[in-house]
């Protein structure tokens, strides 16, 4: 089953990093609740927490449970396969309504025909590293990849302590092999993520943190806890990694070009042919009445995306909004670049 773009939440967020709930620690006889609560609190996605009793020693839940839970929520699932031989099982975790798939370099099985399977469904993804295991061994599957998962735990048990060193050694190394993609690159961070350690792992360009146990305490506000959580690594980023400077919301858009239909449309299948997603809307710089083919068309794109699309389609931008120009300057004024505001 083929799905063209993953089932995200309407709200959109005003943060940079992004809290996945892990129910492993959760009541695992009311799951449905889990996911449920979790959605109610602010949580950004589900992440599901799959052992088999080979490849780790814990048993959790399979295809079947996960198929069940997917009716009873609309936030993504990233489901994470600590289990031997995911190539067996793939098309049904898949059919399941995972989002996102990651499973482990250190299986024995091929682990490229699963990875092609995962991307040919139209969904993302994922590597995943225990804390011994290098990431030099994630490189020859480098451009199959939407997802680096590193572990700060051994993977099997929750509610261990997060391993900070393992944390500074590979977080931001993670990032390096993803520089293939222009958008939807994710590194994700699992085990012992909480309100303490969340700042240190955003100073280090995570984008994904998978939270379990601190958001499962007993009597624990779980919307706060996720706020607070989110708002610690956006911090940890803005003085480790970016000077200063407030981190962009991963929904923010912008304009990137106001052209006419025929030359916006050409550039959104360009810049879409690049993995950048784009949205058109009719420009309101054009009064109402301006027939749709003469009219200017807003051409919209992630915020965090804009520098990357100016380095590859700054020119081609420039030269289609001189050829609108001297088609259609007659008529109306001429087609204009990124105004660089938020739509």
């Amino acid at each position: 089953m083929k799905r063209s773009q993953p089932n995200f939440s309407d709200a959109p967020s005003t943060s940079r990093a992004r809290v996945a709930a892990s129910i492993l620690d959760a009541d695992l006889g009311n799951l449905a609740h889990a996911v449920t609560r979790a959605e109610r609190e602010g949580a950004d996605r589900i992440h599901l927490d799959v052992m088999d009793g080979h490849f780790v020693p814990n048993l959790t839940f399979g295809p079947r449970t996960i198929k069940a839970l997917r009716r009873r929520t609309r936030l993504p699932f990233d489901a994470h396969l600590m289990i031997a031989n995911p190539g067996r099982f793939i098309d049904e975790y898949l059919d399941a309504g995972c989002d996102s798939v990651t499973i482990h370099v250190e299986i024995k099985e091929d682990i490229e025909p699963t990875l092609r399977a995962i991307r040919a469904a139209g969904r993302a993804a994922g590597l995943c590293v225990k804390p011994k295991t290098p990431l030099s061994a994630l490189t020859p599957y480098q451009h199959l990849l939407d997802i680096v998962m590193v572990m700060t735990v051994e993977p099997g048990f929750g509610g261990q302590s997060f391993m900070a060193d393992v944390a500074k050694a590979k977080l931001l190394q993670a990032r390096e092999l993803l520089s293939h993609k222009l958008h939807g690159g994710e590194v994700h961070v699992d085990g012992g993520v909480n309100r303490d350690s969340a700042e240190l792992v955003g100073s280090l360009g995570v984008d994904i943190l998978v939270v379990g146990s601190a958001l499962w305490l007993k009597g624990r506000d779980m919307a706060r806890e996720v706020r607070l959580i989110r708002a610690l690594a956006d911090e940890g980023y803005q003085y480790g990694l970016n000077k200063g400077v407030p981190p962009i919301p991963r929904d923010r858009m912008v304009t990137f070009a106001s052209l006419p239909r025929p030359q916006a449309r050409t550039l959104r299948e360009e810049i879409e042919g690049a993995g950048i997603p784009v949205l058109l809307f009719r420009s309101p710089k054009d009064p109402a009445d301006v027939d749709d083919e003469l009219r200017r068309w807003d051409l919209l794109l992630p915020a965090s995306d804009e520098a990357a699309a100016k380095e590859r389609f700054g020119r081609r931008r420039a030269t289609l909004s001189r050829t609108a120009g001297r088609s259609n300057g007659a008529t109306r004024a001429p087609a204009t670049e990124a105004t660089g505001q938020p739509a």
